[in-house]
């Protein structure tokens, strides 16, 4: 059952970590630039923003973020988590426009249900550690009422991506957007020195959305209805090959308003309701995981005067699983308090954080697990308080120096804590503390020229952590207990520069042309370094490199644009990988994306594109005995009107 012992097997191996962004070039109809309140509608906030548009999926888009983590099985049939910074997938929140993506079950939201075509950024927020991506908004030209796209990609592997896109204005201030995508792919690359072929990791899957969305005096709603509805192969490791199947559906309802009734008071205000059903077809006795869940989130904010402000949130959540294997439900309540001084050049924001989990069981097996009250109807509740605070000073015009500090927990899983035979329902959540410092410098000048830099420098702790040990009665079984810890220092370092020859300003990274004839290019380099220590006492990995997190890190991005033929070349390089073998081998990928957009009468754009994926053939692995794609190569066409 690959799904459900999964975070079994991840917390035997310590933390496997994954993460996000990059800038690329940005579609006609997304976001210009993008913002987002805060994790539970507090504003202690470090915030990239990662334009979308050159990228074929969700972990292609976040691999050239060099200190964003990515746990990937395989090709697109495998199952893709991301964490920030060697924190590991469970602690980094996922978001959808506005809303949060949980997954109590194992903690790890596959971004494989998200319909990347329609997704115009992604925002990554360090202080947070989360991911919040974001649909593209409807542009609508020459007045019309109607648009959209059409979009097909083909390729290597097998892989067909058909995509429809219908845009409508309502009224004036409403408008509503219908989006399919579709995927088929065999996913039967080669691998390893003798070629041998992946079987077992082919994929069909369907993704809808419904949007509505209106302008407010003084703000904005949107409501969104999505699907997501796959069926896929699980070929396990290449040591253990697999027949087992797998079946996803995804359905949720959400709605989120945003707005400021007077100069003193604003209102965000958001409610969710989700419906999972997974259904693993196994050779040894099929397993289904049905899970439930309502969200309702509100924040207030209140600007007192010029320099000071203040807010306070308040949130609830239910989830419920129900599986062949054991049932549980959790109530979440959450309470944040923030306060912003802003004087001149200088802003702090400062916030304290309560969050209290409740749950519930119903069926564990006692027997198998820990703790023998583990029995029906037993409730279980967490505590926690996270104080934070974010700091920013302007030296002077371009030049900013931060710096934030925030306790943050995770709480342990459904499976970590219930799953009969491994969970322990005593664990503890996971209390970390997330620091950094930084300088961040932007200049333009003569019009067409804009340099960015920046540089921060970090250090995690990590205590509480979850990992497996053998039992005191019986060392052959293990179980998950609160003894790991673990240390995170590092930097990250990015440097770009841009020419646009038609538009004065532009951001250092981005390929948006300024002018129909104008010509735009840039460069940019990052870099991250990431001393990830297992700190954990009497452990056989005790000061080594946590696994799977690469020590350095390098991606390297040069693009330019003119007339509407573009091209966007990447490198990526990891290194000072570790799997409890020992050290993994080191890797590069060199992809390049290049097309034309042609303008056609009456304000239609017909786009080609050319895709290659790991240009030189290298093979290797994020997750030890799961290859990951060699050379492949995609043509796109799309059609915009």
């Amino acid at each position: 059952m690959f799904l459900s012992i999964l975070p079994a097997l991840t917390g035997m191996i310590s933390a496997v970590a994954c993460d996000a962004g990059i800038s690329e070039a940005e579609k006609t109809d997304t976001l210009s630039a993008v913002t987002v309140v805060a994790d539970r509608g507090t504003v202690v906030s470090r915030a990239d923003t990662v334009l979308t548009g050159n990228s074929i999926s969700i972990t292609d888009a976040l691999s050239s973020i060099p200190s964003i983590y990515i746990c990937d099985y395989g090709a697109l049939a495998g199952p893709k988590s991301v964490s920030l910074r060697g924190f590991g997938s469970p602690h980094t929140a996922i978001y959808l426009d506005g809303v949060r993506i949980s997954n109590v079950q194992n903690g790890q939201a596959d971004l494989g249900m998200l319909d990347f075509a329609n997704c115009s950024a992604a925002v990554v927020d360090y202080a947070q550690n989360s991911i919040s991506f974001n649909t593209a908004k409807p542009a609508f030209k020459g007045g019309r009422l109607v648009g959209g796209s059409v979009n097909f990609r083909g390729g290597s592997f097998g892989t067909y991506e058909p995509a429809a896109r219908l845009d409508f204005k309502l009224t004036p201030r409403v408008t509503m957007t219908a989006s399919a995508t579709g995927t088929i792919s065999k996913g039967d690359f080669t691998y390893g020195d003798d070629n041998a072929r992946r079987e077992n990791n082919d994929i069909k899957q369907i993704r809808t959305g419904l949007d509505f969305r209106g302008d407010l005096d003084g703000g904005h709603w949107h409501a969104k209805a999505y699907y997501n509805g796959s069926d896929r192969g699980t070929p396990g490791s290449v040591s253990w090959p697999s027949i087992d199947r797998q079946k996803d559906r995804n359905a949720f309802a959400q709605a989120l308003v945003r707005k400021r009734f007077t100069p003193l008071y604003q209102l965000n205000l958001s409610a969710k309701g989700a419906y999972d059903d997974l259904l693993y077809i196994s050779e040894w006795g099929d397993s289904r995981y049905r899970q439930g869940e309502v969200q309702i989130n509100s924040s207030h904010r209140f600007s007192v005067n010029k320099w000071l402000e203040a807010s306070c949130a308040a949130d609830y959540q239910w989830d419920g699983l129900n599986s062949t294997e054991y049932a549980a439900s959790r109530s979440a309540v959450t309470a944040a308090a923030t306060v912003t001084f802003h004087p001149k050049n200088f802003k702090a924001d400062i916030a304290v954080e309560y969050s209290g989990f409740f749950d519930r069981t119903q069926g564990t097996d006692a027997a198998a697990t820990k703790s023998t009250d583990a029995i029906a109807g037993q409730g279980r509740n967490r505590n926690v308080v996270s104080p934070s605070i974010d700091l920013r000073y302007r030296a002077f015009k371009g030049f900013d120096i931060t710096a934030f500090g925030r306790r943050a927990y995770r709480t342990p899983t459904f499976n970590e804590l219930y799953y009969p035979g491994y969970g322990n329902p005593d664990l503890k959540a996971e209390d970390a503390w997330l620091t950094d410092i930084g300088l961040e410098y932007h200049l333009t000048f003569a019009d067409r020229w804009n340099v960015s830099a920046k540089a921060d420098g970090f250090c995690n702790f990590l205590k509480n952590k979850i990992v497996s040990a053998p039992t005191e009665l019986d060392p052959s079984i293990w179980l998950p207990y609160n003894i790991g810890k673990a240390r995170m220092a590092g930097s990250d370092l990015q440097a770009g520069i841009v020419y646009d020859s038609g538009a004065a300003g532009a951001s250092a990274g981005s390929t948006r042309t300024g002018g129909r004839d104008g010509v735009k290019t840039g460069f940019s380099a990052r870099y991250n370094y990431n001393d990830a220590i297992d700190k954990t006492p009497d452990a056989y990995t005790y000061g080594q490199q946590i696994p799977f997190i690469s020590k350095h890190t390098v991606s390297l991005d040069a693009n330019a644009s003119y007339r509407g033929w573009w091209a966007d070349l990447k490198w990526n390089w990891r290194g000072g990988r570790y799997d409890s073998a020992g050290k993994m081998p080191d890797y590069n990928t060199l992809d390049l994306t290049a097309g034309k957009d042609i303008r056609l009468p009456h304000d239609l754009l017909l786009g080609l594109k050319f895709i290659a994926r790991n240009l030189t053939d290298c093979r290797y692995e994020l997750t030890s005995g799961y290859p990951m794609p060699g050379r492949s190569f995609f043509g796109e066409i799309n059609f915009k009107f």
